[in-house]
C-alpha cells in the first residue's frame, strides 16, 4: 500500500484568504482522505464498488450538509468551508464526492429550503449523521439536458399521491434510504417528493459496466403506482426553478471539488517528474515536461480564483446560475485537461492503479457531463451574455 505524499499547490498564497476555520475544516478533510480514502480508493475502482464503511467519516468530517443549520444537525459553516471539503474528497475520488455532494445540495438542501419544519427535523438530522442516505431523481432515460420534458407523474387519490415514472443516472440510488423525487402533478407543475425506501412499488435497480465513477454507487429510480403520503410532499417551491436551485449548489461544489482532482494530478505528475531519470536526468528538467507542469499549475491557480471568489458571493446571497455554470464548466475542463497531460508525464505507468491519474480522468469523463453537460453550461453563459436562448 503506497502513502499518500499529497501536497497541495498554492502558488498564490491563497491560504492568506482563508480564515482559521476555513483552514481546521479544509485539513481536517485533507487528513480524513489520506488516512481513510487514499489507502482503499483504487481497490474499491478496480472493484467497482462503493466504500461503505466511509460514510461515518464523511459525516465526522461535515460533509454532509456543512451549510446546513446545526438545529438540524448541519455544521453551520459557509460556503467556502463546503467548497474547501468538496476539493478535498474529490483529491481523493469523484465518486465519493459526488457522494457527498448528493447528500448535501441535492438531498438537505431541498428538504431544508423546500420543505416543512416537521420534514427539516424527520430527515435532516439521520441525514446529517449518515444514519439516512439520499438520492435525487430528477434525470430521465428520455430526458437529460431537457428535464421540463419529465414523464414522471404524480396524482392526487385524496389521501397520498399515486406516483408513477423512471429516473436514469441516480448517485446513491442502489443503497438510500430516501430519495427526492421531482414529478408533474395533473397540471404538468413540476414539484418535489421524498420518497422512502419500503414504499410498495419503488425499486432502485443498480447500474453495471460503468468505466467511470466506479467507486460510486449510481442506479435508477423505478416508480409503479407508488403511494407517497401528502405530507412527503416539499411545498415551499414548485416548478423547474426548485430542482435547479439545487442544482445551482450542487454545480458549486463541482466546481471546487474538481480543483481537488486537477491538485492530485499535477503533484503526482511533479513529484514523478522529479524522481523519473531518462538520458541521465530527471524528466523534470526537460523543457517539454516543465511546458505540461507550468501550464498545469497556471491553469489551477487560475480556477482557485475562481472558486474562491464565487464562494464569496455565495456566501453574500448574490452568486447567479450563470456565474456558477461558468466555474463549473471551466474548473472541471480544466481538470480533465491536466488529468490528460499529467498522464502523458508518467507514460506507460500513469494507466496503472499504481497511481491515481487515470482513475481520476475516467471519473472527470461523468463529472464533465453531469449536472448540466460541458456544451449546455457553455450556452447558458451565452443566453446571459446576449439575452437569446440557443438550446430551445
Amino acid at each position: 500500500m503506497k502513502p499518500d505524499l499529497f501536497e497541495a499547490p498554492d502558488y498564490y498564497n491563497l491560504d492568506d484568504l482563508l480564515n482559521d476555520e476555513h483552514k481546521l475544516v479544509r485539513d481536517a478533510a485533507r487528513q480524513w482522505v489520506k488516512r481513510d480514502v487514499s489507502p482503499i480508493i483504487e481497490d474499491y475502482a478496480q472493484k467497482a464498488e462503493f466504500p461503505k464503511q466511509i460514510i461515518g467519516g464523511l459525516a465526522e468530517i461535515g460533509a454532509f450538509g456543512p451549510y446546513i443549520p446545526e438545529e438540524y444537525g448541519g455544521a453551520g459553516l459557509d460556503q467556502i468551508s463546503y467548497g474547501l471539503i468538496m476539493q478535498e474528497i474529490e483529491r481523493g475520488d469523484s465518486g465519493v464526492r459526488s457522494t457527498a455532494s448528493v447528500q448535501s445540495s441535492l438531498v438537505m438542501y431541498p428538504i431544508y429550503t423546500y420543505g416543512t419544519e416537521e420534514q427539516r427535523k424527520k430527515y435532516l438530522p439521520k441525514l446529517a449523521s449518515g444514519e439516512f442516505m439520499g438520492c435525487f431523481g430528477l434525470t430521465e432515460p428520455n430526458h437529460g439536458s431537457n428535464p421540463g420534458g419529465m414523464e414522471t407523474k404524480f396524482e392526487d387519490k385524496g389521501d397520498h399521491f399515486l406516483l408513477n415514472g423512471a429516473k436514469l443516472w441516480i448517485s446513491n440510488s442502489p443503497f438510500a434510504d430516501i430519495a427526492v423525487v421531482w414529478a408533474k402533478n395533473e397540471e404538468g407543475r413540476i414539484h418535489g417528493l421524498i420518497v422512502e425506501r419500503g414504499m410498495e412499488g419503488f425499486t432502485t435497480p443498480e447500474t453495471h459496466n460503468k468505466w467511470s465513477l466506479r467507486a460510486s454507487a449510481t442506479g435508477e429510480l423505478v416508480f409503479n403506482d407508488v403511494k407517497v403520503p401528502k405530507e412527503n410532499l416539499l411545498p415551499n417551491k414548485s416548478g423547474l426553478g426548485a430542482p435547479l436551485g439545487c442544482l445551482d449548489s450542487a454545480r458549486y461544489g463541482i466546481s471546487w471539488g474538481a480543483i481537488g482532482a486537477a491538485m492530485d494530478c499535477y503533484d503526482t505528475a511533479l513529484r514523478y517528474a522529479k524522481e523519473r531519470i531518462q538520458f541521465g536526468k530527471p524528466i523534470a528538467a526537460t523543457q517539454l515536461q516543465q511546458k505540461k507542469l507550468a501550464e498545469m499549475i497556471t491553469e489551477i491557480t487560475k480556477a482557485q480564483l475562481l472558486a474562491f471568489r464565487l464562494g464569496q458571493l455565495k456566501n453574500e446571497g448574490r452568486a447567479t446560475t450563470a456565474q456558477i455554470s461558468m466555474a463549473k464548466r471551466n474548473n472541471v475542463d480544466m481538470a480533465i485537461n491536466i488529468a490528460r497531460e499529467a498522464r502523458q508525464v508518467l507514460g506507460g505507468m500513469g494507466i496503472t492503479g499504481e497511481y491515481s491519474i487515470m482513475r481520476h480522468m475516467m471519473n472527470l469523463e461523468s463529472v464533465i457531463t453531469y449536472e448540466g453537460t460541458h456544451d449546455i453550461h457553455l450556452l447558458i453563459t451565452g443566453m446571459d451574455i446576449t439575452g437569446h436562448a440557443a438550446f430551445k
